[in-house]
């Protein structure tokens, strides 16, 4: 069924089961847009992990039934009284929401907006709606500001980032999708948060698409050493194609980060650490390289209830920071098109991330996600590189074997049958 500028088709994620995604393809019906509100039909989206997290919580901590989605792009279809950012038939890019009156918005760090959470992750209730006259559910949006696993997306204008002067066609605006959080995370870190300089010898924790756009705008830097650590052999080597000028690969038990980063650092340690894993032994082992006067940066969510001892002597001795990152600290309208010039001149080069799946791709990871062993390439791509669903528009192909697009990532095994 086609959408109509009411009636769209939108993967619904319900409760989940044994902490397994629960996802289902329905029709819905959309409430009518507000002032500040915008009607976007979606032409691609990524899956972020932050997707995967907010479908595996239990319903006693996060409200269900809902749309998510938030690495949309599409073309404007209808814009509300108050819009100024975009107009019908403009092509846009969706990120993150921000409340813009609080102080952190006021000074040009939305990303750490007051209301970050309360605006981006609740979301907001009724904006779907079942189009089955049988039944009643109501479905949650407004998931970042926009909710973009969906035919149709109502997103906030926050969110919203108007990129019409600045893509050739429909294909490209595909491939940009993820620009609006997992890609402007790992860029931003290194340029905003670390604001990182050609002196600086950066290390990276886990190579999915945070951390190797992270390598890619440490090379843009001209950063003095760039390691890239991770446990998978194609991640590794696609960093170094990428950027890094050094690599560790930890599938190995007994391999040693902290004196690996010291032989390759003569002693000195890194002057930037990201870690995008949230994995606490790698953590506490950034704490330990990181050298003096040198920053240890949070991107990766580690468990809900993770806890890291400091020992204030050696901080106070050693000048080390430890700090957050959000969405790289980025302002969406000024730092997206700065990153669409950078992959215009080949030193962004995003598209060596991207693979393009149909939408029935995220069925089959709803049954395997957590499954089994023979599932752990799927999970783990999808837990650290933004994944570009291609947007189907008829339930027969919806379900149906797809050619997968831009294949890149070969050691990746799945069916879509």
């Amino acid at each position: 069924m086609a959408a109509t500028a009411r009636t769209a088709r939108a993967i619904i994620a319900y409760e989940p089961q044994e902490q397994k995604l629960n996802l289902k393809l329905e029709n819905t019906t959309l409430r009518d847009i507000g002032p500040d509100e915008l009607l976007v039909r979606v032409v691609a989206v990524g899956i972020c992990h932050t997707d995967l997290i907010f479908g595996t919580w239990p319903g006693d901590m996060i409200p269900y039934p809902k749309v998510l989605g938030h690495e949309g792009s599409g073309i404007v279809v209808k814009v509300g009284s108050s819009v100024t950012a975009a107009r019908a038939g403009d092509s846009v890019l969706l990120s993150f929401q921000s409340c813009q009156s609080c102080q952190s918005c006021k000074d040009q760090h939305p990303a750490f907006c007051a209301k970050f959470a309360e605006i981006n992750y609740g979301g907001e209730d009724h904006v779907y709606a079942s189009a089955d006259a049988a039944t009643e559910n109501n479905f949650r949006g407004g998931f970042f500001g926009q909710s973009t696993f969906a035919e149709l997306s109502i997103a906030k204008e926050s969110s919203v980032v108007n990129v019409s002067h600045l893509i050739k066609d429909e294909e490209e605006l595909k491939l940009f999708a993820p620009l609006g959080c997992g890609f402007q995370t790992g860029a931003g870190t290194v340029d905003n948060v670390a604001s990182a300089t050609d002196r600086d010898v950066i290390v990276v924790l886990g190579l999915g698409g945070v951390g190797l756009v992270s390598i890619m705008a440490a090379k843009l830097k001209n950063c003095k050493a760039i390691i890239g650590v991770d446990r998978l052999p194609g991640r590794l080597d696609l960093a170094k194609e990428l950027g890094a000028t050094h690599v560790i690969n930890t599938s190995d038990k007994d391999v040693d980060v902290a004196k690996e980063i010291a032989i390759i650092t003569d002693g000195n340690g890194s002057s930037v650490t990201i870690d995008t894993t949230g994995n606490m032994d790698l953590i506490r082992a950034g704490m330990e390289f990181t050298g003096s006067r040198g920053q240890l940066i949070f991107v990766g969510v580690p468990p809900p209830d993770a806890l890291l001892n400091v020992h204030i002597i050696t901080f106070l001795q050693t000048g080390k920071t430890i700090r957050g990152s959000i969405e790289g600290d980025a302002t969406p309208s000024e730092y997206i098109p700065q990153m669409i010039q950078s992959y215009r001149e080949g030193k962004l080069p995003i598209d060596k991330l991207i693979k393009f799946y149909p939408i029935s791709w995220i069925f089959h990871l709803r049954l395997n996600f957590l499954a089994t062993p023979a599932y752990l390439a799927v999970a783990s791509l999808c837990r650290f590189i933004n994944i570009v669903i291609r947007k189907v528009t008829t339930a027969s192909s919806c379900f149906g074997k797809q050619k997968v697009m831009n294949a890149r990532l070969a050691s990746l095994n799945y069916s879509l049958s």
